[in-house]
Parts: structure tokens; sequence; C-alpha cells
């Protein structure tokens, strides 16, 4: 599923003050890299995945998809199959473990195909907490839980901000991998980050400074 972003635009009152947290932004991401949205606190990161994901109203410009969604479906409507986002803070459901909230996204899709979550968990390093509940994890823990209940499904579409800004070094290469490789199966997959490990990984680097796009590059490939 291609994403596309026309004259994305958003502003918010900060008091008396109009502030402009993203100005006519268009993008387009495709299946098959991984892109990262790049900038200083405050240059709009946030937004840009929020509008993305349908969470936010632009004020001006549209969102849409190829294939396009049903009229009147806008793409926060569209289930954990074709759209996972993955916010900063990791929204964990306190009663569930750490498997059982991976596996939510599997027990609301009825007719879901056999889904190996104990692989998912391992890959991210949480094998060995599944029995164990959020409060009993620490936060890059947590993180990564959402992580993998965002993919649980192969989502068409990935929305990550931040996703590894609880991580040590390690443990952010890790979640690069598996982000990674998610993209390379073919999927559009967009996080944002100002961490250089992160930027350094991106096959698509996208810089935003005060609301606005500056730049779009697909750096030279890695050796």
């Amino acid at each position: 599923m291609t994403l596309r972003a026309h004259g994305l635009t958003r502003r918010y009152q900060r008091g008396t003050r109009p502030v402009t947290a993203l100005s006519t932004v268009d993008l387009e991401l495709s299946p098959g890299e991984l892109a990262v949205a790049a900038g200083p606190s405050g240059s709009g990161k946030t937004t840009l995945l929020s509008l993305l994901a349908g969470l936010d109203t632009p004020d001006a410009g549209t969102v849409d998809t190829v294939p396009p969604l049903p009229p009147g479906v806008p793409p926060a409507a569209l289930g954990w199959r074709d759209l996972a986002f993955v916010p900063q803070s990791a929204t964990l459901l306190e009663e569930l473990t750490v498997r059982e909230n991976v596996a939510l996204p599997v027990r609301l899709a009825p007719g879901t195909p056999p889904v190996n979550i104990d692989e998912l968990l391992d890959r991210l390093d949480l094998a060995h907490l599944g029995a164990r509940y959020p409060s009993q994890v620490s936060g890059g823990e947590q993180q990564r839980t959402a992580i993998a209940r965002a993919l649980v499904l192969s989502p068409h579409v990935l929305l990550a901000d931040e996703p590894t800004g609880h991580q040590d070094r390690v443990r952010v290469h890790r979640v690069l991998t598996v982000l990674r490789a998610h993209a390379y199966a073919g999927h559009t997959v967009l996080l944002s980050s100002h961490d250089e490990d992160v930027i350094a990984g991106a096959d698509r680097l996208l810089r935003l400074v005060d609301g606005r796009l500056a730049g779009d590059a697909r750096p030279a490939a890695r050796t």
C-alpha cells in the first residue's frame, strides 16, 4: 500500500499565538524501503505521523492511499492488517501480559491465519518476558512490546513515532533490523527519529525543519 500526502498542513493555537506545526507537506511513501523522518524536537515529526495515520485532522491538505480507501473511510479506520501506528508512549493494556498485548490484534481479527507470536517476541528480545505485565517490565521493554503488537499482523503500512527512544544501542539495532525486514518484505514503513543510528540506517531520509519538508533523499547504498 502506498501512502500519499498532498499539501498537508496543521496549525495549533498556543495561548493567543498561532503555531504552524506542519506546512504544505507533499509526500509519497511506497513499499520496500525504510523511511525515516528526522529533525529536532518541534520540527513536525509527530504531527506528520499522526496526520498520516488519521489520528489527527489536517487544517489543509489530504492523505490518501494506493489502492484507494473506500469513500469516507479515513486511515484511522483501517484494521491492524492495513495500518499500524506505534506512538511514543507504549499504550499497553495493563491487565494483559506482554504476550497477550502482542496477541491482541490477532484476537480482534477473527479468521486471521496462525501467527508465530513467540518468534516475534524472540526477535525483539522479549521471549523471556511474555508472562509479565507491563508494570513489571522496563520502559524500553514496553516500547518493544508495542512494536511487536504493531507488527503481529504484518500491516501494509507501519508508522512508528520515535520507536527506539527508550532503547540502548544494542536494542536500537535489533529494532531497526526487525523494522527493516518488514519494509523489505514489501510493506510501507515510516519512522520518526532524531537518533543518529536510526538516521544512518535509513533507506530514505525525510528532513523536517520548522514543519516543512526540507529534504527528501535516498542515501548512498550501505556496504
